[in-house]
């Protein structure tokens, strides 16, 4: 049965990373002195034509992230910038090109080791209509099924979706061709009052913290976290409308979008059926802190399980310092629950950070997820709802080589240990290690 829950519309939005062109903008684009000092002084930022956030005329560009979803202020962007007179492109993503052993220990026939090449490209448009109004338009694309291959790429007790009608395990998913295609539209009604509609096909409904792609936490991580199924998996929806309102801090948005999970073809459009919804409620206090909690029902989520409804819950609260001399901290905590019914409740907890220096960044993450025999195969050695528990723990650091114009550079390693439980010691070992090194392509930081 479905409980009672508010369904609704969703939009698409995104970036969290970026840099822009200060000195190629438009001398007619600013504003006046006085108007740019009383800008920073309410908002502490620049509030230039185009420099607000993708969903309100009175927020820092800075909260951009993914779908709707907030970033604290303080996120640094990486991107890139070009301004008009009333509009602005930005474009963002990242490139991998790594080696990925995840058999370093305990080599069994569920680990594997890959040369390969996850990516992700974003671009955005954002527009002012009129004195208050604003217009969105988002287009994100991922090149993994030829980059990364149709089955994806070896992760240890990664699940979730599918590949010749068989259920991926083991292995981290590609990610489909055409990641969002979406469209929104933000009304201001005051300077602390926005009402905003969203579209996406596909689009990210509101759920959850934004995606771990856009989160500066994450960024340095090559990998998707262990717990994406339990939080932030429908960050790829075919078929989300979005209605939202901000008022000052707070923020209430309603979804309404297709439950499905993208199937296997990954270059085509699924279809749209709205036949699942969602809330969230979030809620930032201060620059420095983001906070969100949100519920979801999903129809029919995964396509081997076509019976089966999902009630995901999460919580989250992101956390970045200022940037300073080059240097800031960001962390995340997320908690996701997906409820199955009657005891198949299963719990996921994320904790990750990056500290970032000049030209050397240190990050980590902690995973703990629950995930049953079904999800992990294993019908055929335990109870198909028997959970497991999972943790994961990873260490890594990077360093930019150098800059090709506003793209860097990055050369960087990393080793994960996963700490399964004693009764699955005899398929993947008692502390089977991963690891890989790397170079990343991505924009370089903008710097306002």
């Amino acid at each position: 049965m479905k409980k009672t829950l508010l369904p609704a519309l969703l939009f698409f939005s995104m970036q969290a990373f970026a840099q822009h062109d200060m000195h190629k903008m438009q001398h007619d684009s600013m504003p006046a002195k006085d108007s740019m000092h009383m800008n920073m002084h309410e908002h502490g930022h620049m509030n230039m034509p185009g420099m607000n956030h993708a969903y309100s005329l009175s927020l820092p560009m800075n909260r951009n992230s993914s779908g709707t979803a907030w970033n604290p202020d303080n996120t640094p962007m990486y991107m890139l910038m070009k301004h008009g007179k009333k509009d602005m492109w930005m474009f963002h993503g990242s490139v991998w090109l790594r080696y990925n052993n995840q058999e370093l220990t305990d080599k069994t026939s569920r680990s594997g080791a890959k040369f390969d090449a996850p990516n992700w490209f974003m671009a955005m448009y954002n527009r002012q209509v009129g004195s208050n109004g604003l217009l969105n338009v988002t287009g994100m694309f991922s090149l993994d099924a030829l980059t990364v291959g149709n089955a994806g790429y070896p992760l240890l007790f990664q699940s979730g979706e599918s590949y010749n009608g068989r259920t991926l395990v083991d292995r981290q998913h590609p990610h489909d061709l055409f990641a969002a295609l979406s469209v929104g539209y933000t009304q201001r009604l005051s300077k602390s009052v926005d009402v905003f509609g969203y579209f996406g096909y596909p689009g990210e409904p509101a759920i959850s913290a934004p995606t771990f792609m856009h989160r500066i936490s994450a960024m340095n991580d090559p990998d998707a976290p262990l717990s994406h199924h339990w939080q932030d998996a429908t960050h790829i929806t075919f078929g989300v409308a979005t209605l939202g309102v901000r008022v000052n801090k707070l923020k209430l948005e309603l979804s309404n979008f297709t439950g499905r999970e993208p199937d296997e073809k990954r270059y085509g459009f699924d279809k749209m059926k709205f036949d699942s919804y969602s809330y969230r409620l979030s809620y930032n206090p201060g620059r420095a802190w983001a906070i969100q909690f949100s519920q979801a029902y999903l129809e029919s989520p995964e396509l081997l399980h076509p019976s089966e409804n999902i009630w995901r819950y999460t919580a989250s609260v992101l956390y970045a310092t200022p940037v300073r001399n080059d240097k800031f901290f960001t962390g995340a905590f997320v908690w996701g629950m997906n409820d199955a019914g009657k005891t198949h409740k299963e719990h996921s907890l994320l904790l990750e950070g990056t500290q970032q220096l000049k030209t050397q960044a240190v990050y980590g993450r902690y995973e703990f997820v629950q995930k049953s025999a079904e999800e992990l195969a294993l019908d055929d050695a335990f109870d198909h709802d028997y959970l497991f528990n999972i943790h994961k723990l990873t260490l890594g650091t990077n360093r930019k080589l150098f800059a090709v114009g506003k793209i860097d550079l990055l050369a960087g390693l990393q080793v994960s240990a996963n700490l399964p439980p004693a009764s699955l010691h005899y398929l993947y070992g008692q502390t089977p290690l991963a690891g890989q090194v790397y170079l990343q392509l991505r924009p370089s930081r903008s710097k306002m």
